[in-house]
């Protein structure tokens, strides 16, 4: 009766945004903060696509291509030029130049607890060649540099509307995007408005952009059908069958590049102080007591890969040999044992407050007592679930990251000594030289045998385990096209257009 009363609820809501040039588009959580420099969610990422261009894109191939930045060449190994687009403006009128760009890539490098400081850190200084051309020095050769270029490291700010906003840019964000800030209502909705001057404006076919929060997957099927919202950025794998019946809808699947895993609280505060943040033991026991099929299957209904690396199987940079299971409750007996723990042994894990989840918990929760560990579930909003994890406030965490076309951005953020989305505070000499190595060399093979040697090192601490790869499942209006899946996942807005 809940749900139901909910889906009631968010018809009548949309009942007066139902304009024919407004896009609705739903979104699995609410957003953090609309600021790229200081943001870490994947909704976010999507609202920034209509808000926000950046250096260079990802093609459905995840090929590198322009967008703000036309051209680029390595003069030598530590050199990058990027040629810039010409004629292009910001929201407030302010000019898209190398100015621009050097005064925002050095935001993203020193602005304290920004999150992209350990994704661009090797640059050195940025040099204004001339208007239109911009010179980075970096401090090493940087393999992943034009990936991260191509993310919220590459989205660029007007100098002067960005100084003069300082600490509250994000509460009304300007870029150059195709679409500028209206409001934001927490919880409720973020409102864009087509941006006149865009550069690209004959690709652009909307005049509002609206997007809703809706982790209710009850709630979103209901406005989906009813044509409520015009496209779901996330459908659950359960929902699909019965979407698949509806002729006014289709749904898209596409890989995906990201992963859910559980993070450990090691390191960070007097919460890493648990018996399974202290011991590698422990965690190797829970580990072991998971069953990633089973959770895929129950869950998911089969449609996400079991995975134990923080890279997708369709990635060449994939290491085959990492064991994703069968469950071993035998061995994870024997580990808890072995760790002189006695049992039940105490864990909380944070989980964002979204059905999926909820279940995803319930069953993990399940299979790790029979190793012994009596795990208590605290659902969270996703917003204040990241804050939490950020100030040290969990023991353990049940988070998803969307992944990345370089596998760098899987990995180095996350794991390196003391970079900015090391939650866990994890620190592994071994670990920290092979991703700062792979970072340094081109060739695929050669990287993924580094990664191979510091996914050795890191399985024997596990401070993240790894559970599946999802798929990205998009559902939408059948009057919806100009939709390009690619496997970041992202919304592009140039290009899609309703049809009568």
């Amino acid at each position: 009766m809940r749900r139901f009363l909910l889906a009631a609820a968010c018809l009548l809501t949309f009942s007066a945004a139902t304009q024919a040039q407004t896009l609705r588009i739903a979104l699995r959580e609410d957003p953090d903060i609309l600021d790229p420099t200081l943001a870490r969610s994947y909704v976010g990422r999507i609202v920034f696509a209509g808000l926000c261009d950046k250096l260079f894109d990802l093609n459905d191939k995840l090929e590198i291509v322009p967008q703000l930045a036309t051209s680029y060449e390595w003069t030598d190994p530590k050199t990058l030029v990027l040629h810039l687009r010409q004629g292009v403006t910001f929201h407030n009128g302010e000019p898209f130049d190398a100015i621009a760009v050097k005064f925002s890539l050095e935001r993203h490098s020193t602005m304290p607890a920004s999150f992209r400081r350990s994704e661009i850190g090797n640059i050195d200084r940025v040099e204004i060649v001339d208007a239109a051309t911009v010179r980075i020095v970096l401090k090493a050769p940087t393999s992943p540099l034009l990936a991260q270029l191509a993310d919220r490291s590459g989205m660029i700010y007007p100098p002067k509307a960005t100084e003069a906003a300082g600490k509250d840019f994000g509460q009304r964000p300007i870029c150059s995007g195709p679409f500028q800030f209206n409001e934001r209502v927490a919880q409720d909705r973020i409102v864009l408005d087509r941006f006149a001057g865009y550069w690209d404006a004959k690709n652009i076919h909307f005049d509002k952009v609206v997007y809703r929060p809706m982790p209710d997957s009850t709630v979103l099927t209901a406005n989906l059908r009813a044509g409520s919202i015009d496209l779901a950025e996330r459908v659950l794998p359960t929902d699909v069958a019965t979407l698949k019946t509806d002729a006014k809808l289709r749904v898209v699947t596409s890989s995906a590049l990201g992963y859910e895993g559980i993070t450990f609280n090691i390191a960070n505060g007097d919460r890493a102080k648990s018996p399974i943040g202290q011991s590698a033991l422990l965690r190797q026991a829970f580990e072991a007591a998971i069953d990633r099929q089973a959770l895929v299957d129950v869950v998911f209904s089969g449609m996400y890969r079991p995975n134990a690396q923080a890279v997708s199987p369709a990635s060449p940079f994939y290491i085959g040999d990492i064991p994703t299971g069968p469950r071993d409750l035998s061995r994870a007996k024997a580990l808890v044992k072995q760790s002189g723990v006695p049992t039940p042994i105490a864990v909380t894990m944070n989980v964002p407050n979204t059905p999926d989840r909820a279940q995803l918990a319930e069953v993990i929760q399940a299979m790790v007592r029979e190793a012994g560990f009596e795990l208590k579930i605290n659902l969270i909003e996703f917003a204040s679930s990241l804050q939490a994890a950020a100030q040290g406030a969990f023991e353990t965490y049940l988070i998803g990251w969307s992944g990345r076309a370089d596998p760098d951005g899987n990995l180095y953020t996350f794991m390196r000594t003391g970079a900015g989305q090391n939650d866990s505070r994890y620190s592994n000499t071994v670990v920290d030289d092979m991703l700062e190595q792979a970072r340094q060399v081109a060739g695929v093979s050669e990287r993924r045998d580094l990664y191979a040697k510091m996914w050795q090192a890191q399985r024997a601490d596990l401070p993240v385990i790894y559970l599946f790869t999802p798929v990205n499942i998009v559902g939408m209006s059948a009057k919806l096209t100009g939709f390009r899946a690619i496997p970041d996942g992202m919304i592009r807005l140039q290009g899609l257009e309703m049809t009568k």
